[in-house]
């Protein structure tokens, strides 16, 4: 049985179809929660969209808001399908939202903040129009999720595995052209007392984010079985690894046969868009190997 903010909404549930109608009244409501839901994230809001200007790793965060609009949008229909399922759930789910929005803002910890104005989100839908609409948007929220950077500790925590993949691939790249490398940690010690050292901008954070994302985004709209998404995510990580060490490769070669100041400046820049570009064809030449595959293993059970 809906509450009375949700027939005050104006939402009706008719032989299992949905109607909606939104008197003036019901207009000037929603429009009040709208706002104050808009008041109360603003600051969060307003940070999140610094942190996605100032920190090149996550810029890739504007695109997602856009990303999800469309989602929802394409994806109506099958909403409006769906019978209207309140539930009071989403009431404890909004009031948990608060509660970390009040402790992330009291503790000054960002990360709660955001992860609240998200939870609140799925909420209100739970709240609103039931389970069975978030299910249909639970791979929105899950863009949502992705748009948020992890907290500092998380964040060292994949980094410095990463840096360390990078050093290893990058070195066997160079070993395999016939440049002589040394590897101790982080560093990338060549002739002539030359040393590339991975730091955490060079770990691949940002390709691994970027491409991560892209890819959750590829699957999802080019690929329906389950399992075959699964896989295609889960590539994005060993082939963003395999990608920045080439990336890293590329520069020690232009040091080693070069100078240092001409593996700077454009090369960094450019070399990263090609490098990213590479790395999401190759995401797309891995899911036309699985499509192979999985189509010579149903041939082979149907024989």
């Amino acid at each position: 049985m809906a509450s009375p903010l949700q027939n005050s909404l104006g939402v009706r549930s008719i032989s299992g179809t949905i109607e909606i109608r939104i008197s003036r009244s019901d207009r000037y409501k929603l429009g009040a929660v709208g706002a104050a839901l808009l008041a109360l994230y603003a600051p969060v809001l307003v940070k999140l969209c610094r942190d996605w200007w100032h920190d090149p790793n996550f810029s890739y965060g504007f695109l997602i808001p856009p990303l999800v609009v469309y989602l929802v949008w394409t994806n109506r229909q099958g909403l409006m399908a769906n019978p209207l399922c309140p539930s009071n759930w989403g009431a404890v789910g909004a009031i948990l939202a608060a509660g970390l929005l009040f402790l992330g803002s009291l503790g000054a910890e960002q990360f709660l903040t955001r992860i609240s104005l998200v939870l609140m989100t799925a909420s209100l839908v739970v709240y609103l129009f039931g389970w069975k609409w978030l299910g249909r948007l639970a791979f929105p929220f899950c863009l949502l999720l992705l748009m948020i950077p992890p907290p500092e500790i998380i964040f060292n925590q994949i980094s410095f595995p990463l840096q360390l993949a990078a050093t290893r691939v990058a070195g066997a790249f160079l070993g395999a052209v016939g440049v002589p490398v040394y590897l101790e940690g982080n560093l990338i010690l060549l002739p002539n007392n030359l040393t590339l050292e991975i730091a955490v901008a060079c770990s691949g954070v940002r390709s691994l984010m970027a491409l991560f994302t892209a890819g959750a985004v590829y699957a999802y709209f080019l690929d329906t079985r389950a399992v075959v998404r699964g896989i295609l995510i889960a590539a994005t990580i060993p082939i963003a690894v395999i990608a920045n060490g080439v990336r890293i490769a590329g520069t020690g070669i232009l040091t080693y046969l070069v100078s240092e100041q001409a593996a700077e400046g454009y090369f960094h820049l450019f070399s990263g868009w090609v490098i990213f570009v590479s790395a999401f064809l190759l995401l797309v030449a891995t899911h036309k190997l699985i499509s192979l595959c999985w189509r010579g293993f149903q041939w082979k059970t149907a024989v």
